[in-house]
């Protein structure tokens, strides 16, 4: 495992020069790097050099664009055991889940290459049959994309493979603390002009340096909903386009006519939703409605399926999930949990560390009469911590479901074609899973109502994100028309 600590600025690799950053390994709590950041300096410098760059970049054929898009799917492919190594280390996530990861980012490239070779505008009725009008699609000019630790590839991804394809050049900051994953994709672009594609490592500094740029005409941005407001916020001031993937409290809702067998895989599909990634995913379930009269019976197998997950190494193979990719994270979602016990909620399995005296875990937790007003019902907690709710009746499910100022998903466990219907149109959320929690579709356009964000990214409308529309209007005549001045004529 080979770790690059220098930052890509104009085609060149070079040191930081701003605050020093210690990439720490969740699992261990030891440093396995030290990078420096972008100084205000090395980020005006990208900026400027990602505007040069933007003009040769946009002039490259589509179909040539879209070669280099996908040579760079296969190199992402071709280095899945090292990025994947590189992320398990310094995110904690386990080492099958970022070998998946690396797999689904190459996707993205590819298909961005395909879609943005069609996707340039289109033909519209003219006003007089003599003329031609036409939709036109064009680059937005430098996009900042600010990415989180998450899933540091695959949501960088999301931004800057329709970016590129639109023909926009891109300076990328990763989160400060997984970064190494983002700098290891520097040889990836040395086919395209020289400032392509800018990496910078930093903290909030070099994100804050990137949205008050003039010269940056849209900000892509995933994290949570209090950056995301500021940075639209700082946007707004200069008028700069923004794609903003915030915060979720998603639900999941399980359903009275699911019974016998399809109940043990709803509770088996929840605790994926809910686990997976020890819970840092933008979308993870963290409210788990289910009707009264399958409620104990699901309880008792959720726990049970809870009990039998490994938490452990994230890098070794038979472990289901890592740690928590820092103190803080783990205690943010610890403090939920504690208050929620206080209470009167029962901690049913889990909120420990499992043995580790090292390394920040959490055993996934399960909990069971809550309060309404509890905090782990209402604010996202970003953790493995899954709160199970009984419901009297559908109604019920969707009002607590709706009632968050959050709309990112939402899972339903249904066998009813018309509860299944019903609830695809009732749930305000920019995703709505049916019996398949958690599935991403490249094609399938991605974000969130209400607080969960602004935009979309995936399918046409991401690529959209980063383009300008224009209206043509084209008369091959000089003639004058019938409706000018004067008008007493």
């Amino acid at each position: 495992m080979s770790l690059e600590t220098r930052l890509l600025i104009d085609g060149a690799l070079v040191a930081g020069e701003g605050a020093a950053l210690v990439v720490e390994n969740p699992a261990t709590e030891a440093p396995i790097a030290e990078a420096r950041g972008a100084s205000a300096e090395q980020v005006a410098a990208a900026t400027q050099a990602a505007v040069v760059a933007q003009r040769a970049w946009s002039n490259i054929a589509a179909a040539e664009r879209a070669e280099l898009l996908h040579d760079i799917a296969s190199g992402l492919r071709e280095r899945t055991d090292d990025l994947a190594a590189i992320m398990t280390a310094e995110g904690g996530k386990p080492l099958l889940e970022n070998r998946d990861e690396v797999g689904w980012t190459a996707s993205a490239f590819d298909f961005y290459a395909e879609l943005a070779r069609v996707q340039i505008g289109r033909v519209i009725p003219p006003v007089e049959t003599h003329q031609l009008a036409m939709v036109v699609k064009e680059p937005l000019g430098v996009v900042g994309a600010i990415v989180p630790w998450n899933y540091p590839l695959l949501l960088l991804a999301w931004k800057l493979a329709p970016a590129l394809a639109a023909g926009n050049a891109v300076v990328c900051k990763p989160s400060e603390l997984t970064p190494l994953s983002t700098l290891a994709l520097a040889p990836l672009f040395d086919a395209m002009p020289p400032g392509t594609v800018q990496l910078l490592a930093g903290a909030g500094d070099v994100g804050a340096a990137l949205v008050a740029d003039p010269r940056v005409d849209g900000i892509a941005f995933t994290g949570s909903t209090v950056t995301g407001k500021a940075i639209a916020t700082a946007a707004l001031d200069r008028m700069a386009r923004v794609n903003l993937e915030m915060g979720g409290k998603d639900a999941l809702i399980v359903c009275s006519d699911v019974s016998g067998e399809a109940l043990q895989i709803a509770a088996e599909g929840a605790a994926w939703a809910a686990f997976l990634n020890a819970g840092q995913v933008c979308t993870s379930t963290e409210r788990i409605y289910v009707d009264r009269s399958r409620y104990e019976e699901f309880v008792s197998a959720f726990v049970a399926h809870t009990a039998s997950l490994q938490v452990g190494d994230p890098t070794d193979p038979s472990t289901d999930v890592g740690p928590m990719v820092s103190a803080q994270q783990r205690a943010k979602a610890l403090l939920q949990v504690d208050e929620a016990v206080a209470a009167g909620a029962e901690l049913l399995i889990g909120g420990t560390r499992g043995g580790h005296e090292l390394g920040h875990y959490l055993t996934p937790a399960v909990l069971t009469g809550l309060p309404p007003s509890a905090t782990v019902l209402r604010e996202e907690t970003f953790g493995p911590v899954a709160p199970i709710v009984p419901v009297d009746s559908l109604d019920d499910a969707v009002a607590l479901a709706n009632g968050s100022r959050y709309g990112l998903g939402v899972n339903v466990f249904t066998t009813d074609l018309a509860t299944s219907l019903r609830l695809s149109r009732e749930l305000k959320a920019g995703t709505v899973w049916i019996n398949d929690p958690l599935t991403d579709n490249d094609a399938g356009p991605f974000g969130g109502f209400k607080q969960s964000g602004l935009g979309r990214e995936l399918g046409p409308e991401g690529l959209e994100a980063f383009q300008e529309t224009k209206h043509v209007h084209l008369d091959p005549r000089i003639e004058r028309k019938d409706w000018w001045y004067p008008y007493g004529a």
